[in-house]
C-alpha cells in the first residue's frame, strides 16, 4: 500500500487512482501510519506533533485535547515540554496518543493503523478507540489487530 515494495503484477486503486503511478512522496503524503511502536524523539512537545511548523498552537492543543492529554501538558511548560528520545518520559499509551495527535492534524483520507492498543493499559485502549471512532469518521481507516475488541466497531 505504501509501495516499500514495488508490485510485480496486479494494481492497488484508490479512488480509481492506480496508486504505482503516483509519486511515493506524494503517495506516502496522503496516507497516515500510526504504527504498533510509536515514533518520538528527543525535542519538544510541539516539534513531535508538528515538525515542519505547519500548524497552529490552537492546532495544535485541539489535537491534544482529542486524544486527551490536553490537562497533562497544560501546565508550566505547555508546547514547549521536554520529550526525551523515545518518548521515555512518556507512558506507551500516552505515546500512541501522541502518535495519534499527530494523525489528527494531518487530516489524511487515510490512516493505516498497526496494532496500536497492544502495548497498552485498557484505560488507555479505550481512549485510543474512541478518539479513532470519533476522529477519523470520514476517512478509511485500515486497521491491523489482533483484538476483536480493537476491530469489534469496524464496518468490514
Amino acid at each position: 500500500l505504501l509501495r516499500i515494495i514495488e508490485p510485480t503484477h496486479g494494481s492497488i486503486f484508490i479512488d480509481g487512482v492506480d496508486i504505482s503511478q503516483v509519486g511515493l512522496d506524494d503517495l506516502r503524503n496522503k496516507i497516515t501510519v500510526i504504527p504498533q511502536d510509536p515514533m518520538l524523539f528527543k525535542g519538544t512537545l510541539r516539534e513531535n506533533l508538528d515538525l515542519l511548523h505547519q500548524y497552529t498552537d490552537e492546532q495544535l492543543w485541539t489535537s491534544l485535547e482529542k486524544v486527551c492529554l490536553k490537562s497533562k501538558f497544560e501546565g508550566e511548560n505547555g508546547l514547549d515540554t521536554a520529550i526525551k528520545d523515545g518518548g521515555e518520559n512518556l507512558s506507551a499509551g500516552e505515546k500512541q496518543l501522541l502518535c495519534i495527535g499527530r494523525a489528527i492534524l494531518a487530516q489524511s483520507r487515510i490512516v493505516l493503523i498497526d496494532e496500536a492498543t497492544s502495548n497498552i493499559d485498557p484505560k488507555t485502549e479505550q481512549t485510543i478507540l474512541d478518539t479513532i471512532h470519533n476522529c477519523f469518521q470520514d476517512c478509511t481507516v485500515i486497521t491491523v489487530a489482533h483484538r476483536l475488541k480493537t476491530i469489534i466497531n469496524s464496518d468490514r
